[in-house]
């Protein structure tokens, strides 16, 4: 019986969270309630992704309304796979919060970091699975607004001005999103995907419908931080505490490019987007700019949690190239880098959270020597780091060498050649931090020695590493998943 409510429990159990986390106001209470919830939702999503898997899609309607107004949330391999993300990384981010954000956050916020981290996630996760446009933009806005406060409640001053940038350009994102789904309202007068997906093709040629698509495309764009939109995600990454910058960082954007496949290839349809409005040529470009201005910037900076912010726009690039391929090898490496680097970029984040509770910086010159001071920290660091490169046996190779037989595909070899110059651009910026930490002295005597970071941080950080090595060498599920998902947009999301 419980089965037939998995879609509303996805998105009902860690909305429950948030009140409950302020009612007990013990910050150990607040803990325990949003880990034990987040991991009944890592549970329901691997329960909705076992059955899309095998039977297919699953619609949810809610309160008896009209098709076209109706609240639906709908489950297919491609929102199950994001669902099953999203939850497994805020469940190990939750388990590695407890310390990290004692060293963080003013301890009178800590109850309320975890009621909003947990209003957060349930509005990511009701993005993901929501049937309808309208109900998408309301969940994205709580995943957003939360987002901002999150940020905001570091106790690094600079995180007040980065939320603020974060708010403003999110805000125009959303209106640019509200505005392209009120057109297409006006147009075909529903709000249901399925509906909107029917109705379209018969008004394509429409200036309004046209319209329509290139606000939604640019609001999502904005929310995705694709290049040049993308202004506001390095100081927000950057100045956030550690546990805020791992979430955010693994699955805020990784969201938002679900809902740029949504949009693309089940409601405006893979014709109308890639062969009317020409998008593929134009992420084409936008994805190899990405990548380059953004790994370039990467390499110039001296905050290691910037560094990585300006890694994070490289890495959206990726994901676009991957969908301007409009192949089924193409989108499923997109897919597939989704998944692969929140795995690399939540462990990568949490090095750096660990880093900082010993050192109380992620400056590259703070950290010369700190390797044989905290080699666990550093070895995660320096595998999570060869994994972006994309190494073999890591889960980055994975997505690259997709990638690369997309573009092979095509017969692009410009595009494949600079895949593999865009690694090697990864590897400088990476390799600046190794050195420092493994081959350099420290700068000056520390006042204390370090320590390494405590297990209750280390465990969370190792399970995702050995996850980047576990999906680098048996990629059975994740390539599967990836492709039958990349399969079924191309088809049209039936």
């Amino acid at each position: 019986m419980i089965n037939e409510h998995l879609p509303v429990l996805q998105v009902l159990v860690p909305l429950l969270a948030a009140p409950l986390c302020l009612l007990f106001h013990e910050r150990r209470f607040a803990w325990s309630i949003s880990l034990a919830l987040s991991l009944v939702a890592l549970v329901i999503a691997a329960l909705l992704l076992q059955h899309s898997l095998a039977d297919g899609v699953i619609s949810y309607e809610l309160g008896g309304w009209s098709m076209h107004w109706g609240i639906e949330y709908r489950v297919d391999i491609v929102n199950a796979f994001v669902l099953l993300v999203v939850t497994t990384i805020a469940s190990v981010v939750l388990l590695f919060a407890r310390q990290s954000v004692l060293a963080e956050l003013y301890r009178a916020r800590i109850p309320l970091f975890y009621a909003i981290y947990m209003l957060c996630l349930g509005g990511l996760l009701g993005v993901t699975i929501s049937g309808d446009v309208f109900n998408l933009f309301v969940f994205m806005e709580i995943s957003a607004l939360s987002s901002y406060t999150l940020i905001a409640l570091s106790q690094e001053r600079r995180a007040l001005t980065s939320a603020y940038q974060y708010l403003i350009m999110g805000t125009i994102g959303a209106t640019f999103l509200l505005i392209g789904i009120g057109l297409m309202y006006i147009m075909t007068g529903t709000l249901n995907m399925r509906d909107l997906a029917d109705a379209l093709p018969a008004v394509t040629g429409n200036r309004t419908i046209v319209t329509a698509f290139a606000f939604i495309v640019v609001g999502i764009s904005i929310k995705l931080a694709l290049v040049p939109l993308h202004l506001w995600l390095p100081n927000a990454y950057a100045y956030a505490p550690s546990a805020v910058t791992a979430f955010i960082a693994s699955t805020a954007t990784k969201v938002a490019f679900y809902v740029l496949l949504r949009f693309l290839f089940t409601i405006f349809g893979v014709g109308f987007s890639f062969s009317n409005m020409l998008l593929g040529g134009i992420f084409l470009v936008l994805g190899l700019l990405a990548i380059f201005a953004g790994s370039t910037a990467a390499i110039f900076q001296d905050n290691i949690k910037r560094m990585l912010a300006y890694s994070s726009i490289a890495q959206i690039g990726f994901m676009t190239l991957g969908i301007s391929f409009v192949t089924s090898t193409g989108v499923g490496a997109a897919i597939l880098h989704l998944f692969n680097h929140a795995i690399m970029k939540a462990a990568l984040f949490l090095a750096l959270g660990s880093v900082f509770y010993r050192l109380g910086s992620v400056n590259i010159r703070d950290m010369q020597g700190i390797g044989r001071e905290m080699p666990w920290t550093m070895t995660a660091f320096v595998i999570g780091g060869l994994s972006l490169v994309g190494v073999p046996l890591t889960v980055g190779f994975i997505s690259k060498w997709y990638l690369v037989l997309g573009a092979l595909e095509q017969g692009w070899w410009p595009v494949a050649a600079a895949v593999l110059l865009a690694s090697l651009l990864t590897l400088v910026y990476i390799w600046r931090v190794i050195d420092a930490a493994w081959l350099q002295a420290p700068a000056a005597p520390r006042q204390d020695a370090l320590t390494e970071a405590p297990p209750g941080m280390l465990l969370p950080l190792w399970g995702l590493i050995l996850a980047n090595l576990y999906f680098g060498i048996d990629t059975s599920l994740s390539v599967s998943v990836a492709m039958q998902a990349a399969d079924w947009l191309l088809g049209g999301g039936g």
